[in-house]
């Protein structure tokens, strides 16, 4: 199967499980945004964000994200959380990716796989799954309008999660012409 994907969705979705595993099943190559923004960074995401801020941080992630859109071929790309934030990348990732599937997650689903997780800078507050539930409120809407499909999450296994995803790719190959 030739095709480029992306997966989208809160911290903690399960984007870049899933991806490798199904980069792995589809033979693809799989970049996860946020690791090989680490690459180029030279530091964590999190101490980046402690020197640098947000908004320094989202700027080298629409840099990075635009750059690995622009490389033809077929790839599954796993983003970051916060890379729907701006709309320049929700129209990158839906131009550029044959499919993008947010994979949705409740708060307190996300809570029980993220409680005991500290890199995550976003999620370094007093109350983090009141965090979560404010990421969540504010961030559906926009991983919504990047993807042409949303994965409900919930409690599926990994390979239950892959077997949606590339059930989904397989329809949408198979109703696609071919040129």
């Amino acid at each position: 199967m030739q095709t480029r994907c992306a997966l989208v969705g809160l911290p903690g979705s399960g984007k870049t499980t899933v991806g490798r595993h199904l980069a792995r099943r589809l033979e693809l190559p799989f970049i996860d945004l946020d690791q090989r923004l680490e690459d180029v960074l030279g530091s964590s995401i999190r101490q980046y964000f402690e020197e640098c801020g947000e908004e320094s941080f989202r700027d080298r992630e629409q840099a990075l994200l635009a750059e690995l859109a622009a490389q033809p071929g077929p790839v599954v790309l796993s983003t970051g959380g916060g890379a729907v934030l701006r709309a320049a990348n929700r129209a990158v990732l839906r131009s550029s990716f044959a499919q993008v599937f947010y994979l949705r997650a409740t708060p307190e689903d996300l809570w029980r796989r993220l409680r005991h997780d500290r890199t995550r800078p976003l999620l370094q507050v007093h109350d983090p799954l009141g965090r979560l539930r404010e990421l969540h409120q504010a961030r559906d809407p926009l991983y919504r309008e990047a993807a042409h499909f949303v994965i409900e999450t919930g409690r599926p296994s990994v390979h239950t999660l892959v077997n949606m995803v590339s059930m989904q790719l397989e329809m949408a190959q198979r109703t696609t012409p071919q040129s």
